[in-house]
């Protein structure tokens, strides 16, 4: 039969026959009417009528329709759903005379002409119009060539299938009949004799109907009916009975079967699958119960047709209906999986009870009667099921509905344990690893939180038992994968691909996100998860028995599990009992452990009759046996393993405290583990060292909380392991070595609590301390002993890092530090003697030992603590006693003879010389602590209140009142031996020292100062401390006596001196009498300069290090005679200070950063030696600073009035003002040189303040959050923070400007240090508070823009490469991090500040938009705070803000440059700053404007605000010529901005549309910028001005071919023309593109005439048809944003444009209407079409691509009918290709993509684009069509859009 012709077909030209042009005329006469007389329903009728009369004027002998396509289309548009019933009847009246004059043989080959306008007319049409639609098809269609309906066949069964809706409508069983008609009709086509694959009409005709199901959801009703009456049963008992292979069952299947299930059984399942997920209730209930009646669970088509991934899809979109949570639906769900009910006995013809129904009353064959509801299932739907949630799991997105579905479906599912009994087991290890991946993931806390409320109602819904039988299982397998082995086989695969770590964290995670708290969970799982768990950790310990080494480290994890479940355990299981016991020794743990697994697999079969296999009373046994053999394997490994060692320490300490007692463990055996242990501690490694020893003690202290006391105090082998630990700890109390110095006397304290002798650490220590025996005649104490008796000392007293100590990692005690350092206040007597062993070394003055203990004294903070010591124990002298208060004292003890007590005078001697030796050498710090009230009680003094005596007033008063009494005793004349004696000679001693307070030696000859320096120089080199110390104070008195007679006179003016405030920097520097430093002062330089070198020499020496602070007071004595050479000394010394701090510190930092630390001379306290460096920088630069000052005020000329004019008189002013210039450059360059120094010292301060700060270089977490490392860096930031305070407030200026420029280059000084260090350093600081630094910035700023405004002291002298952007950028930023409360300090600076800038702003026009921000900053702080008039000082900030950005724009207008690109790519770098300019200016404001609401209050101020935006950025830049590549993303910021501010809108609105409406919009390069800026922008537009797409259309002219077809300028006004209709059509797209859905259906009417009016131009018209690519973009952007409901009276029009413009491509049906862009953009209308694929497109897909079956299974005989599939063969014709071939099924890609993108058509010539793009993208459009929907694929609206979006913007498109 002939092949239907193509509707695009021309109509033939006019006859020669009269008749018939008479005929075609009057056709044409009543199509014309449509366009001009169509205004109501009326003239519709009208128009119908006058066409049919037309037509009725047919010559009899003519059986053609003139102008077909037309009136095709004109009455499609009749039947729009808009129209009443009434133009719809007079329609099909016309057509059914249409249909008869065409005939069966017209109406075939013109059937894609008149199909598509009836197919959508049953969906919407009225009862009356039903009956005679059907009739058209019934009478007309029906009896057509089925090769014809073949292609058609889709779209006549989706027109149909409304009818099939309603099964009580009158046309229910006539659209049934119809459309079975229909698949008669198909099924008579004929069958190719040569086919390999071959489908009958049958199966052509199931597969079309499951595919308009699956794709037409509207349609999917009627399809839903069809099924149920149509649809063969597929699962019957003769397919069951057969004992033959599925390959043999598959040859028998039943034609009716066959036919459905072939050649795509897919389609069957997919169509099920589409219905299941349906939105309605009632299709979803329809599809299971056809699942049930046709297509069961054992169903044979699922083994032998249906692939295992298809039926994995549909068993999911079964499952997934139980999330509507409705009844009906869930339970045809379950008869469906568990299958039909099983009859009581096995007669076949026992009746079916309602709730399964068999098949059409057929009975179920005996094997499915044979198997029980679980067997059923288990055997035909448990393993696609269970498949179907992993890829749930596996598959689910970001979004918490997403993620929390599977667990929604698996709750659902466990409503039946049958079903759920055996998915939850199989399911329950991936679904909690799903949302335990999900939280790192996880897009918000909200999303997560949602998905954990599923995924705990999912927990709480399944048993206990079954939980913890898996939680035990994936222990097991984390712990030992021995024990696998034993574990349940039923476990799939997908659970053995996670590691040990993994397992055990989503154990832990469990723990954590849900509730373990149950009854049954705490008294039965726990604690034999409990035991499972110490047998596991046991088991995984001895893996190695012939080794003493561990062989694998089970993870911290299984520990910190082991321990939660420990702790959970309730009381009241641990019952001991004597059969717990002997379960607990007569068992061995594999065969408790084999219990456990036992039990809980009977538990997951369902058991219920089944017992504990431990008994609750023997589970603390099990637990403190297994855990104390893993103490004592772990103490026997060899090497040690610490962090072992204290995670089972840690479990010991939790079981025991649980267990309440140690009558359960042996404690015996730990015992000797730990002395073994001790006694074979390795030096080798250090650290690992200290972490055992500090593991053995937690572990023995955990041994004595859980024993009684009595048997702790008799345990004798504790008083030997004690004493060794002390020793071992010992070494880790060094001060070269503070990596260990906090946690190590932690451990001493602990060790003191644990003793049994509450003496037995004093003794200890003190033994330690002496324990070095030099010369064989005793011990005697040393001075690395002293240094760690000092940080023993400092750490006992201190409470500063106890918080810190929470934070070390692994623990190393069991309380806090604070807690420790009470118990030291009440126990002095642990350091008491080993401190008066050190006090005792300041007796021998002159050794190494008594320098550095004086040192120790000077520098301590604790030394009030000494002092109540000593006092405390003079109180308790009988002696003093006595001769204190009344001799019948009755504390008073007398010996035998009489006598005061010898002894007792002694120790009253003993005490007193130590006070002495305090005095002597604590420094100035000693006479505070003296000065502090006491308890004693005077004598004399008697209070009135009570009666008693008052006690003295101060430790001072004490003291001296004691010696006084000891003078007066009436024993002073008697005996004593030498004990009073002495006590006498230090007595006064004592009264000497507190009378005068100081301490001075004699003068000794002044000639011996160059041989003295030599001498030091001699010593420094041989290290001798003594002799150094000896010859600086015999140095310094020569000096002093040397400089006695050269006194000068000092100036009368001199300035206050920064020395003062450096007044508490040192104790030891600036205790020396302040007379002696003025006199010294006073001398000339009469040194030597090689004083200077031997200092440099001196400080500089490593070796030196012991005696640094007696150099550093030495040097500062000497300064005062470099009084005339200062500044040339001054840098020398700054530099060795500064280098050696640097060397000092970087030993420091070397153990933290666990790297081999820098040569050292010998082992020092870091921390000591940098603050003396410090100390010793600080005086140097105070000196410096101080003689600048002096210069400076002697500096100033003084003017001589006396003097005359005259020669002479000029030649002196000459001389004078020459002398005063040259001491002007003089103090110029002295300045210079002391503002270097003060900023080297800036720099070396910051740099340690930002490594104590951040901890930069420290890689070990551990390392850094450890009690040591926060001491150091406390210790490091305040002395840092002092030296910085004091240079601030010297210098002010030049210090900020250092630390801003550290701020602009951190790479300066740390890499790592960030900006919030800075400001975490500024506002740390007393001196840098914001009223101090604020003003510092503003003269820095003034400074390089206006410096004659300033005063010469507030000048920088620009020493720091900062510019005044650099300084307006750190002034916003620090004002940012600045707290509000702080601008009370500096907000009359910063008004002042801002209106000067505004008195003068030219200099400061580069920073005015950072003053900007600056300011509204200072806005947004006001309304954080509450200080002052909070009105005007808004209006006074508003204003100024006002001010300055009309300044901003006058000063500096917004300009762009000449050449963007060019600049862009850094080919202009003189124009580059010009180019940041307007991009800084624009995002400076954008950042502003969120809060302008804030800085402007007032609406008058905000209108002006807005008005100055639009005239000084928005207009500027829309009007550049080079719009738009000079908008950027702030520029559009300010846009969405401003559309919210009320007073902007009309401004705002005028603004965007002039930007809009500029012929450059759509050159913007930037699709980016687009889709965040234009997009939102426009979006904001058409919500606020409803009248934007009015506007657009009314400039839409019609084509017109009058006046220009000849002239001139006929070419140029068409261009002119077609270039603004194409600009117009783009803004159209854009608009309805960036609109909401749905915003433009009221204006939908009159777009729509627009449209079909610019559809009619031609080539030579004005608009041309150039224009119609555009038309086609606006299309495409209608059917994303309008929903398909409104487009129904637009679809003829695109189906014939669309389907004229395609086949253009068509040499035969070449048209210059289409142009080459024309055809690309109706192709991808197309493919958006298809994509999209709205339910009326559907009905006319088959016009242009083969949209069934035959798109992949094509027939032998097939020949291409869709337009598609004709246009591919003929383009392939004329290239010479073969014909189109089929893709294999299957290899596409995962996901549909678009085809024709527009980077598809980047750089294809024009002239190639349709062989190169357009040919192969119509050869594949089919097949690419058709596995979208079999893969059911999302539609990927974005990547439209985005498509969409390059198209409008590429401007080489445009005319």
């Amino acid at each position: 039969m002939q092949r239907p012709e193509s509707p695009v077909a021309l109509d033939e030209g006019p006859r020669k026959d009269k008749n018939y042009r008479r005929y075609a005329s009057n056709v044409e006469r009543a199509l014309s009417l449509f366009d001009t007389a169509l205004q109501e329903w009326a003239d519709y009728i009208a128009f119908l009528g006058r066409l049919l009369k037309a037509l009725q004027t047919r010559p009899s002998d003519v059986v053609e329709i003139p102008h077909r396509s037309t009136v095709a289309k004109r009455l499609a548009q009749c039947l729009a759903p808009t129209l009443p019933s009434g133009v719809h009847q007079k329609t099909l009246e016309v057509y059914a005379y249409v249909f008869s004059v065409l005939g069966k043989d017209g109406l075939s080959r013109d059937l894609s002409l008149w199909l598509p306008g009836l197919s959508p007319t049953l969906s919407f049409a009225s009862l009356s119009i039903k009956p005679l639609l059907l009739r058209l098809f019934e009478t007309f269609i029906v009896p057509l060539d089925p090769k014809v309906l073949r292609s058609a066949l889709k779209a006549i069964l989706l027109a149909l299938l409304p009818g099939l809706e309603e099964e009580t409508s009158e046309e229910f069983e006539r659209s049934l009949s119809i459309i079975n008609k229909f698949k008669y009709a198909i099924s008579q086509v004929e069958k190719g004799s040569s086919s390999t694959v071959d489908i009958t009409g049958d199966q052509y005709f199931w597969q079309s109907l499951f595919l308009a199901s699956i794709t037409s959801g509207t349609r999917r009703q009627g399809a839903l009916a069809f099924l149920s009456r149509e649809l063969p049963v597929l699962g019957s008992m003769h397919i069951m009975s057969s004992n033959a292979d599925n390959s043999q069952e598959a040859q028998h299947l039943p034609s009716s079967v066959e036919a459905v299930t072939s050649p795509e059984p897919g389609l069957l399942v997919r169509c099920f699958t589409t219905g299941l997920q349906d939105e309605q209730l009632l299709i979803q209930r329809g599809f299971l119960d056809l699942l049930l009646t046709h297509l069961p669970l054992h169903s044979p088509i699922f083994q032998t047709k249906v692939s295992a991934t298809d039926l994995e899809l549909l068993i999911l979109a079964a499952v997934s209906v139980v999330a509507r949570r409705d009844m009906s639906l869930n339970r045809r769900l379950w008869s469906w999986l568990l299958g039909p009910e099983r009859t009581a006995d096995k007669d076949d013809s026992a009746p079916s009870t309602p709730s399964s129904p068999t098949t059409n009353g057929l009975i179920t064959s005996n094997r499915i009667q044979n198997l029980s509801q679980t067997g059923y299932f288990e055997k035909y739907g448990l393993n696609p099921l269970v498949k179907s949630i992993f890829k749930i799991l596996e598959s689910s997105g970001l979004g918490p509905s997403e993620r929390a579905r599977p667990f929604r479906v698996c709750l659902s599912l466990m409503d039946r344990w049958e079903i759920g009994g055996l998915v939850i087991p199989r399911v329950f290890l991936p679904a909690i690893e799903s949302i335990w991946k999900y939280q790192k993931i996880a897009p918000s806390k909200d999303a997560l939180a949602e998905v954990l409320r599923s995924a705990n109602v999912f927990f709480d819904g399944i048993e206990s038992g079954l939980i913890w039988a898996e939680l035990i299982q994936i222990l097991i397998r984390a712990l030992d994968s021995r024990m696998n082995d034993s574990c349940d086989e039923s476990k799939t695969t997908d659970k053995t691909s996670l590691d040990s770590e993994t397992l055990l964290d989503i154990v832990a995670f469990v723990i954590a996100k849900f509730n373990l708290r149950e009854d049954e969970m705490l008294n039965l799982h726990i604690p034999l998860a409990a035991v499972a768990m110490s047998i596991m950790l046991r088991e995984s310990l001895e893996k190695d028995k012939t080794s003493s080494s561990v062989v694998w480290a089970p993870p911290a994890q299984a520990f910190k599990i082991s321990a939660h479940f420990i702790d959970a355990i309730p009381l009241r299981v641990f019952q001991t009992t004597t059969p717990s016991q002997e379960y607990a020794l007569q068992n061995s743990v594999l065969e408790q452990l084999e219990d456990v697994q036992l039990f809980y697999q009977q538990l997951r079969k369902g058991s219920e009759d089944v017992s504990p296999p431990i008994q609750m009373s023997a589970v603390g046994a099990i637990i403190l046996q297994n855990v104390s053999l893993m103490v004592i394997r772990l103490l026997s490994a060899s090497p040690a393993q610490i962090e072992l060692l204290e995670r089972v320490s840690n479990l010991l300490e939790k079981s025991l405290h649980k267990m309440q007692g140690l009558d359960r463990l042996k404690h015996d055996h730990l015992i000797s583990c730990i002395e073994e242990t001790s006694e074979n501690l390795a030096s080798d490694n250090a650290t690992d060292s200290f972490y055992l020893i500090s593991a053995l003690v937690s572990l023995l202290q955990t041994i004595k909380s859980a024993s009684s006391l009595k048997a702790w105090d008799s345990e004798h082998r504790v008083r030997r392991l004690l004493p060794r630990l002390l020793a071992h700890l010992w070494e880790y109390t060094s001060p070269s070595n503070p990596k260990h110095n906090v946690e190590a006397v932690r451990c001493l304290w602990q060790i003191h609590w644990i003793s049994p002798d509450r003496h037995l650490v004093e003794g200890s220590t003190s033994t330690l301390l002496l324990d070095n025996d030099t010369d064989g005649s005793g011990r005697s104490l040393d001075i690395e002993s002293a240094r760690r008796f000092t940080i023993v000392w400092a750490h006992s007293q201190s409470t500063t890092y106890s918080s810190s100590s929470q934070r070390s990692k692994p623990r190393r005690d069991s309380a806090p530090l604070s807690s420790m350092t009470s118990v030291a206040a009440e126990e002095n007597f642990l350091l008491e003697r080993p401190l008066f062993l050190l006090l005792d070394s300041l007796h021998q003055e002159g050794t190494e030992l008594s320098m550095f203990v004086c040192s120790w004294l000077q520098s301590l903070s604790s030394l009030q603590k000494i002092v109540d010591i000593i006092v405390t124990r003079l109180y308790k002298s009988s002696f003093l006693k006595a001769v204190m208060f009344d001799a019948d004292h009755p504390d008073r003890k007398v010996d035998e003879n009489g006598e005061e007590d010898v002894n007792d005078v002694g120790n009253c001697q003993y005490y007193l010389s130590i006070m002495v030796n305090l005095i002597k050498y604590s420094g100035a710090s000693i006479w505070a602590a003296l000065g502090n009230p006491t308890d004693v009680k005077d004598t004399g003094t008697v209070s009135e209140d009570s009666g008693e005596k008052a006690p003295v007033a101060s430790i001072q008063l004490f003291l001296a009142k004691a010696c006084i009494s000891i003078l007066e005793s009436r024993w002073q004349n008697q005996g004593g031996g030498d004990n009073l004696a002495s006590l006498r000679k230090t007595v006064v001693d004592l009264l000497h020292l507190m009378l005068i307070g100081k301490f001075r030696d004699s003068f000794q000859d002044m000639t011996l100062d160059h041989t003295l320096l030599k001498t030091l120089s001699w010593s420094i080199r041989q290290q001798d401390f003594l002799l150094q110390v000896q010859l600086m104070g015999l140095m310094l008195t020569v000096l002093q006596a040397k400089s006695a007679y050269n006194k000068a006179n000092q100036s009368s003016h001199r300035r206050q001196v920064s020395l003062d405030k450096f007044r508490s920097v040192s104790q030891t520097s600036l205790s020396m009498d302040q007379n002696i430093k003025d006199h010294l002062s006073s001398g000339m330089s009469t040194s030597s300069p090689k004083l200077l070198d031997c200092l440099i020499q001196g400080i500089s020496s490593t070796s030196n290090h012991p005696i640094l602070e007696q150099w550093i007071s030495f040097m500062n004595q000497c300064l005062p005679l470099y009084a005339d050479s200062a500044f040339q000394n001054l840098m020398p010394l700054v530099d060795c200070f500064i280098q050696v701090f640097t060397a000092v510190f970087e030993q420091l930092r070397a153990p933290f950063k666990e790297e081999p630390s820098p040569v050292s001379a010998g082992q020092c306290d870091h921390i000591a030696i940098i603050n003396v460096l410090l100390n010793g920088l600080e005086q140097v630069l105070a000196r410096g600073h101080d003689q600048l000052l002096q210069d400076e005020g002697r500096a100033v000329p003084n003017k001589s009035p006396e003097q005359g004019p005259g020669f002479f008189g000029n030649i002196v002013s000459g001389v004078l003002a020459l002398e005063a210039h040259k001491s002007r450059a003089a103090t110029a360059n002295n300045r210079l040189t002391v503002l270097l120094c003060f900023k080297d010292a800036v720099r070396a301060s910051f740099g340690m303040w930002s490594w104590a700060d951040t901890g930069s270089g420290i890689s070990s977490s551990e390392t850094l959050n450890s009690p040591s490392y926060a001491y150091t860096s406390l210790r490091l930031r305040n002395r840092s923070r002092r030296i910085l305070e004091h240079l601030l407030a010297a210098e002010v200026l030049e210090c900020l400007e250092t630390l801003v420029e550290i701020w602009h280059h951190p790479n300066v000084i740390n890499a790592n240090s960030s900006s919030n260090t800075i400001f975490n350093l500024l506002h740390a600081m007393e001196g840098s508070r914001p009223k101090n630094t604020i003003p510092a910035l503003f003269n820095a700023i003034y400074s390089r823009t206006n410096p004659n405004v300033l005063d010469p002291a507030r000048k920088s002298s620009l020493t720091s490469e900062l510019s005044d952007l650099n300084l307006a950028t750190f002034l916003v930023a620090y004002t940012q991090s600045m707290e509000d409360d702080a601008l009370d300090e500096i907000w009359t600076d910063c008004m002042t500040f801002l209106r000067d800038v505004l008195g003068n702003p030219l200099p400061h026009r580069q920073t005015l938009p950072l003053l900007l921000h600056f300011t509204a900053i200072l806005a947004e702080k006001i309304n954080n705070t509450n200080f002052g008039e909070q009105r005007k000082m808004r209006r006074d900030i508003g204003e100024l803000f006002i001010r300055l950005l009309a300044a901003l724009f006058t000063i500096k207008p917004l300009a762009f440059p000449h050449d963007l690109s060019s600049i862009a790519n850094g080919d202009d770098p003189v124009h580059k700053s010009s180019l940041n300019d307007p991009n800084e200016v624009v995002s400076v404001i954008a950042s502003i404007l969120p809060n302008i609401s804030k800085v402007l209050v007032d609406s008058d101020r905000l209108g002006n605000f807005t008005t100055i935006l639009s005239t000084q950025i928005l207009l500027p830049t829309f009007r550049w010529k080079g719009f738009p590549r000079n908008v950027t993303e702030s520029t559009l910021q300010v846009l969405k901005i401003m559309s919210k501010i009320p007073e902007a809108s009309k401004i705002w609105r005028k603004d965007i549309a002039e930007a809009f409406n500029d012929s450059r919009f759509f050159h913007t390069d930037s699709l980016d910028l687009v889709q965040k800026g234009w997009i939102p922008v426009l979006r904001q537009w058409t919500i606020l001005d409803k009248d934007r797409m009015a506007d657009l259309l009314s400039r839409f002219s019609s084509p017109t071919s009058a006046g220009i077809m000849f002239g001139v300028g006929a070419s140029s006004a068409r261009q002119d023309a077609d270039r603004k209709a194409q600009l117009n059509l783009r803004r159209v797209a854009l608009l309805v593109l960036s609109a909401d859905h749905d915003t433009f259906v009221v204006n939908l009417g009159s777009l729509q005439e627009k449209l079909v009016d610019l559809m009619t131009a031609t080539a030579a018209s004005s608009p041309s048809s150039l224009t119609r690519a555009e038309i086609y973009m606006v299309l495409r952007s209608l059917v994303q944003r309008i929903t398909p409901v409104h487009l129904a009276s637009l679809w003829p029009i695109v189906n014939s444009e669309l389907y004229e413009a395609l086949s253009s491509l068509s040499p035969v049906h070449a048209s210059d209407k289409f142009s080459v862009a024309s055809v690309l953009q109706a192709a991808k209308l197309l493919e958006t079409l298809l994509m999209v694929a709205p339910d009326d497109f559907q009905l006319r897909e088959w016009l242009f691509i083969t949209d069934t079956i035959d798109a992949v299974y094509r027939p032998p005989d097939w020949r291409p009918t869709a337009l598609v599939d004709e246009l591919a063969e003929v383009l392939d014709a004329n290239a010479g290709m073969p014909q189109s071939a089929v893709t294999p099924f299957g290899n596409s890609l995962q996901s549909r993509q678009l085809s024709l993108t527009w980077d598809a058509t980047q750089g294809v010539p024009k002239e190639k684009i349709v062989d190169q793009v357009i040919r192969p993208f119509l050869r594949q459009l089919s097949i690419t069509a058709f596995e979208s929907t079999y893969r059911m694929e999302k539609v990927d609206m974005d990547a439209c859009s985005v498509d969409l979006l390059q198209d409008l913007f590429d401007e080489t498109t445009l005319v």
